[in-house]
C-alpha cells in the first residue's frame, strides 16, 4: 500500500469575506516540491475571484486521468514489444448535472496520438487493445465513476 499527499494553502486576501468578496487562488503543494497555482474555474467562479491562468479543480482530475492512461498506456505497450516514440492527448471533461441536480464531470474522453517507431508498428486493432488494458489498470480509473471514453487520433 502506498500514500499520496497533497498540501492546500489559501490565505484571505479580499476585501470582504463575509460578503464572499475574496480570492480563491490557492497553492497545491506536493512532496517532491512541486507548487501548482490554484483557483476555481473562471466558469464556476467568475474574475476577480478566480485566477484562468491557475489550475482549477476540473482541470486537474482530466488531467489526473489521462496522465494514467497515459502512463499505463506507455507500460503495456512495452509488455507487447511496441516502441512508442511520443503520445500526445487533448483530454476533454464534461460537467453535467447528476439525478439529485448536483454537478459533476460525467465523461472524459481522452484524445491520443501515438507516434510509433520500430519495426514492430500496432495495428489499429492491437492499439484498442492497449487503451482497454491500460484502462483496467489505470488506477485513477478504478477509482471514480466517470465514463471515461477512448478516441484516438490518426
Amino acid at each position: 500500500m502506498s500514500k499520496h499527499t497533497a498540501a492546500i494553502h489559501w490565505q484571505n486576501h479580499g476585501p470582504d469575506f463575509l460578503k464572499r468578496q475574496y480570492s480563491r487562488e490557492h497553492a497545491w503543494h506536493f512532496d517532491g516540491g512541486a507548487v501548482v497555482s490554484a483557483s476555481p474555474s473562471p466558469h464556476i467562479v467568475p474574475a476577480p475571484w478566480s485566477n484562468a491562468a491557475s489550475v482549477d479543480p476540473e482541470e486537474a482530475f482530466v488531467a489526473s486521468v489521462a496522465s494514467c492512461h497515459m502512463l499505463w498506456f506507455l507500460h503495456v505497450a512495452i509488455n507487447a514489444g511496441f516502441l512508442a516514440e511520443s503520445y500526445d492527448d487533448n483530454a476533454e471533461g464534461v460537467m453535467t448535472k447528476n439525478e439529485r441536480g448536483l454537478l459533476w464531470i460525467s465523461q472524459i474522453t481522452l484524445r491520443p496520438h501515438i507516434i510509433w517507431g520500430g519495426a514492430k508498428i500496432p495495428t489499429a486493432d492491437e492499439i484498442a487493445h492497449l487503451h482497454h488494458l491500460a484502462h483496467e489498470q489505470c488506477f485513477i480509473a478504478n477509482s471514480i465513476k466517470t465514463d471515461v471514453q477512448v478516441q484516438p487520433r490518426d
